[in-house]
């Protein structure tokens, strides 16, 4: 089983997300675990203050160290541990195989202007982004990375496949798909996929996974062709 801790400022942002679809179904199969815990409880001060003004200047306010160190250390974790953070590391399907096959991952949920950097560096956690964006907290950050790791446990879908033909796989983009009915407003299913004949339809598929991936994410394409 696979515990994910999540510490945040706003635990009911989890709430729905964690028990419904594939996260809710992969935790009552017993095949992830979820501990949401407010950062305020780790506080000491009458008012739970968990921010302060910057040393050295500027607008917005950060996130102090204390708290994060206390629910790190009160939650007894193993890494890895995971600070989401807009200078981070860009979050891929290699991370989220990486933390799949884990047998715990903890998200710590920024909001403000950041977090002191001691966080960081104090608990070794990795930063990590899910895009070129800035987000009001981590909150939506920590979701995007729950639902991409635990759709990978094996058990989560209904079946592998339904995971290894996805987007980024095996780095590439995944082939458009078609359902009934075959034609609607004037727009028709491709005669290949109605055909019947299964290796004409891996090859349109192949063909159109390698051409929407040149033609939208050349970088995926460049990284394939090494």
């Amino acid at each position: 089983m696979l515990r994910i801790n999540v510490v945040t400022l706003f635990p009911e942002w989890f709430t729905a997300p964690l028990g419904s679809s594939i996260l809710g179904r992969a935790a009552t199969a017993g095949l992830v675990r979820y501990r949401v815990v407010q950062l305020r409880q780790y506080t000491h001060d009458k008012h739970r203050t968990v921010d302060d003004t910057p040393y050295g200047g500027g607008a917005g306010m950060v996130l102090k160290p204390e708290p994060f160190f206390e629910a790190v250390e009160d939650l007894r974790v193993k890494p890895p541990i995971v600070l989401l953070s807009a200078r981070g590391r860009s979050f891929t399907h290699d991370s989220a195989v990486r933390y799949a096959v884990g047998s715990e991952l903890t998200l710590l949920c920024g909001h403000y202007k950041d977090v002191d950097q001691r966080v960081a560096d104090g608990l070794g956690a990795e930063e990590v982004s899910i895009g070129d964006f800035v987000l009001s907290g981590g909150e939506p950050a920590a979701l995007c990375i729950v639902d991409a790791v635990v759709r990978l446990l094996p058990g989560a879908l209904g079946d592998h496949e339904s995971a290894s033909t996805d987007s980024h796989y095996e780095g590439l983009l995944a082939p458009p798909s078609y359902t009934r009915p075959p034609s609607y407003r004037g727009l028709d299913v491709p005669e290949v996929l109605l055909s019947g004949d299964h290796d004409k339809i891996a090859a349109w598929r192949a063909a159109q996974a390698e051409r929407l991936t040149r033609e939208r994410r050349p970088d995926l394409w460049s990284r394939h062709g090494e």
